[in-house]
């Protein structure tokens, strides 16, 4: 079972919309900042913007900056070579598996002009030219959305973001190894500002030994610029009709937390 404190304060139903797809790399946000936000930072981008690509087109004022030090040259050429050979062996030819093969062309579409994704790792503290702290990429920037997938790392930056919070209209983050990480989860939360709104389980990781999931995803809004109740949600997650699977042949992950 998840701790207590995992479990999402209560949020008017209206207010929870899904952006992306009705699968991995959709997620739960609140509406209420849609207007207020005009800039997403993406920290960990592998070759999924679905998100980035749905919120723009809700809110077209919005830019989109980016940070994976692992999507290179190198990244694209390996993914190509995967796609092709995965699409030439097929018997049947998809729709969504073509466009597999293109999606260096959709990468080169969505980022250029306002939209920017730099190839750079995200560190605690910058040592070397490839990396960036949180401190510098929020730098002299308000109001913005960050998303945070970086495998792991984001236990290191955790502190970094309650330190940079008054920037921050809405947190989504994706924790892995929850089990192992639960003190560093608590720690965070009972530092922040941030309030949990939403949680859903990523059925990809599966479950550990204690039956938690290895991966949750989690959106955080910050309750000094918007409203949260201080009740805790009743609702049973995932969320019918809110929420998706991650991985569509496999079981969704139902959550427990302790009384």
């Amino acid at each position: 079972m998840l701790p207590n404190n995992f479990k999402p304060f209560k949020s008017n139903k209206q207010n929870l919309i899904r952006v992306g797809p009705k699968r991995d790399g959709g997620y739960i946000i609140d509406k209420r900042i849609i207007k207020k936000s005009k800039t997403i930072i993406t920290c960990g981008l592998n070759d999924d913007w679905e998100f980035e690509k749905n919120y723009l087109q809700i809110n077209p004022e919005c830019k989109v900056i980016a940070y994976d030090h692992t999507v290179n040259k190198k990244f694209w050429k390996m993914r190509f070579k995967k796609d092709f050979l995965a699409l030439i062996m097929l018997k049947k030819l998809t729709f969504n598996k073509i466009l597999d093969v293109f999606k260096y062309i959709d990468y080169k579409f969505f980022f250029k002009d306002k939209n920017i994704h730099f190839s750079k790792k995200i560190v605690q503290k910058k040592n070397k030219s490839h990396e960036v702290s949180i401190k510098e990429i929020l730098n002299k920037k308000q109001n913005i959305i960050l998303k945070i997938d970086i495998e792991g790392d984001e236990y290191k930056i955790l502190g970094a973001v309650n330190n940079e919070c008054h920037k921050i209209n809405l947190l989504i983050v994706e924790f892995h190894n929850i089990s192992k990480n639960i003190g560093k989860i608590k720690k965070f939360l009972s530092n922040s500002k941030f309030k949990i709104i939403h949680l859903h389980a990523n059925n990809y990781g599966g479950i550990d030994k204690f039956n938690n999931p290895n991966v949750i995803e989690v959106t955080l809004i910050n309750s000094k610029k918007f409203f949260v109740n201080k009740k805790k949600s009743t609702k049973k997650y995932p969320i019918l009709g809110l929420d998706y699977k991650n991985l569509k042949r496999r079981e969704d992950i139902r959550l427990k937390f302790n009384d």
